[in-house]
């Protein structure tokens, strides 16, 4: 996600608290908090997808069930 998107949802956001949002703008936070959660839940996903546990006989597992 660009940094561009990320300045924006911090910025509706402030602007919430303080002013309030038009319906527009609140439909606009709503899409891009979606897809913020979207790209924030694929990278977990990789991460995870590439980590394993050890038991105490060295057998490996995934953190994913498959």
């Amino acid at each position: 996600m660009d940094k561009e998107k990320i300045a924006r949802i911090n910025f509706l956001a402030r602007k919430s608290k303080n002013e309030g949002l038009t319906e527009e703008e609140k439909s606009e936070q709503t899409t891009l908090r979606n897809e913020y959660r979207q790209y924030m839940r694929n990278g977990y996903m990789a991460e995870f997808s590439n980590t394993y546990i050890v038991d105490k006989n060295g057998n490996k597992r995934s953190l994913l069930k498959k």
